[in-house]
């Protein structure tokens, strides 16, 4: 009975109804509808009253998220929809739930719903906010299990609403016909004359671009030219000065040379240690400070008692003894070995660490060289396809002049008979103007006589105001300091009379302030007494604890020096990064190598080449005079 009920007030055919769920079940309206719409109005809102905090936990996130601070109305609107997804969505069906978010705005609408029927959403953090509110069972039963069930039906939904969206048909609300207004019924002024067309004016004829314009200029060529043969006569200079060496002396090297030369760079290499162990030695565990520090009173004061304290313990401590109690030697030792074991293992971290760094740095180098191959074959690549996009740009700008040349020469051939439309446009301007002159200058003559009124009447003001103030006023008034005032109060007193008790009071006061001081004085002498003792105390005190401390430190410092030195040499992952590290320089080493190999070869190639082109250069020479001499002998005979 409930579900007909319901959807008998779902139908489209009730409009009342729908209407009262879009502004939010307003219960003013109630009066007009029957008993069975009321009861199931009120039924909902009861339920979105109870159900305020799950509701709540959707709505509040789901504006956090969208960021917009809506109307209360659709907050309502989005509150009801969702009491619906989750209570009576059984019930009703999914055609008139459909029917209900059709008539409600469609992009709010899909955009909560894609929101609400996320199974993200609805499996994490709604899931637990609702397990805070009710039982964890009780929500995934009868809320979570339901929501996704629907899923699928309401993805129907919301692929129906997209669309509407795209096609712009959205359903728009039926509102209450709005009050047209309309216009008087006055008399249509004349319409004004339309003004005399503007004369499109001429344009001289232009000069033609000259033919230099598109030419390549001579200099570029004279330029070229010239660059190659500098490079020509530089080339000959640098191949004589390389030929025609000088005759007093051996640039090069002897052999016993080389191999002295050899044997002290080898000596200078082995005193290198770039493969030591660097380390500081453990660090100092009583550190002695002689400088001076002035201390103040409470400092002093504060160590004074420490080392009464420490006084008292060790008596303390002795009568122990005496009495049998036992000592924590073993205990301090223990605390000393461990705490020598993980300083060894802090330092063999840090030896790791340096190794590390020299590891990355080898494996830096390298990865720069492959980068700087990869990067020339890309400059390469690079500048062809630069090439080619100038040479297409330089086409593109040819044929774009040569349009705008053609349309420069269309609008100078439609640009005529000019001079008669500026002569008329001239003439209606000049009646323009002589018009407007004429009521300018009525207006200013009103607007003259006003000021003139205006001014006069604030003359006349002032002069008022002026003969007000010049009346006298009489403001002396002679006061007797003896007097009382005449209140008749118990406490009243003259003027006189309180100057005698303020200075009276203020020698009391100042009588007791020389009596304080006095006494401070008293005080302060007797803590600079108790003070000078204690520091007494205290140069005591740390001189004989400052001499038994760097006894201590520097054995103890000298043996953990030597254990730490031998407990690094001796870690494993130490030893592995040291192989990795020399793996490293040697894979470098090689590369180097090879690099050194290839610019020797293309040495070698290069002074091949460079002696090829000698000797045919000297076998032409020996042609050209051998060729002289011929034409020589022919001219003799």
């Amino acid at each position: 009975m409930i579900l007909k009920i319901r959807k008998e007030i779902i139908n489209p055919i009730n409009a009342s109804v729908l209407q009262t769920f879009q502004i939010t079940v307003c219960l003013s309206y109630h009066q007009n509808l029957g008993a069975l719409d009321k009861k199931f109005i009120l039924d909902i809102v009861s339920g979105c009253i109870e159900q305020k905090k799950l509701l709540d936990v959707v709505i509040n996130v789901f504006y956090a998220q969208s960021g917009k601070c809506l109307m209360k109305a659709d907050r309502n609107q989005l509150a009801i929809i969702c009491y619906f997804s989750m209570f009576l969505i059984d019930d009703l069906g999914l055609e008139c739930f459909s029917k209900i978010v059709n008539s409600l705005d469609i992009k709010k609408m899909h955009k909560f719903l894609s929101f609400f029927f996320n199974i993200t959403n609805l499996s994490t953090w709604i899931q637990g906010e609702w397990s805070q509110i009710y039982d964890a069972a009780y929500v995934e039963r009868n809320w979570i299990a339901p929501l996704l069930r629907w899923r699928p039906e309401i993805d129907i939904l919301m692929a129906q609403l997209a669309s509407r969206m795209s096609r712009g048909s959205q359903f728009k609300k039926s509102t209450k016909k709005n009050t047209e207004p309309h216009e008087f019924s006055l008399t249509k002024p004349k319409a004004r004359p339309l003004p005399a067309p503007e004369p499109i004016p001429l344009q001289e004829k232009h000069q033609l671009v000259p033919t230099s314009t598109y030419r390549v200029p001579k200099e570029k060529q004279v330029m070229e030219e010239l660059k190659q043969r500098n490079r020509q006569k530089a080339e000959q200079v640098l191949y004589e000065a390389n030929t025609q060496q000088f005759k007093c002396a051996n640039p090069q090297k002897s052999e016993r040379t080389k191999s002295v030369m050899s044997k002290i760079v080898r000596s200078h290499d082995a005193q290198l240690k770039f493969d030591s162990l660097h380390t500081s030695g453990s660090p100092a565990t009583h550190k002695l400070n002689n400088l001076p520090i002035r201390l103040n009173t409470t400092a002093i004061l504060r160590e004074g008692a420490l080392y009464n304290r420490q006084v008292e313990e060790e008596l303390r401590r002795m009568e122990q003894l005496v009495e049998g109690a036992g000592e924590p030697s073993s205990f301090l030792q223990w605390q000393k070995e461990m705490r020598e074991r993980d300083l060894q293992e802090e330092l063999a971290q840090v030896e790791r660490r340096r190794l590390e760094g020299r590891i990355s740095h080898e494996e830096a180098a390298l990865a720069r060289t492959r980068i700087m191959e990869r990067n020339q074959k890309t400059a390469l690549l690079k500048k062809e396809e630069t090439a080619k996009l100038m040479q297409r740009y330089a086409n593109k700008r040819l044929q774009e002049e040569k349009e705008m040349r053609d349309l420069v020469q269309q609008v100078a051939d439609g640009h005529k008979n000019s001079k008669a439309a500026k002569v008329k446009l001239q003439e209606f301007k000049q009646q323009i103007v002589k018009e407007v002159s004429e009521q300018s200058g009525e207006l200013l003559r009103q607007a003259l006589e006003e000021a003139q009124a205006e001014l006069s009447r604030k003359f006349e003001i002032i002069c008022q105001i002026r003969a007000i103030e010049s009346v006298p006023l009489i403001r002396h008034k002679f006061v007797d300091e003896t007097e009382t005032a005449g209140h008749d109060l118990l406490g009243e007193m003259s003027l006189a009379e309180l100057r005698e008790r303020l200075a009276m009071l203020r020698d009391a006061e100042q009588r007791e302030h020389q009596d304080r001081r006095g006494r401070i004085l008293e005080d302060k002498k007797s803590r600079e007494q108790l003070l000078l003792e204690q520091l007494d105390t205290i140069t005591l005190h740390r001189t004989a604890l400052g001499q038994a401390a760097a006894r201590r430190s520097e054995q103890e410092e000298k043996r953990a020096r030597r254990e730490l030195q031998q407990g690094v040499a001796e870690d494993e992952r130490v030893v592995a990064l040291q192989r990795r590290l020399e793996e490293r320089q040697q894979e470098r080493q090689r590369l180097k190598q090879g690099e050194k190999t290839k610019a020797k070869i293309s040495e070698q190639s290069a002074t091949h080449a460079l002696k090829s082109w000698n000797h045919r250069k000297q076998k032409m020479e020996e042609q050209h005079w051998a060729d002289l001499e011929q034409r020589l002998e022919r001219q003799v005979h």
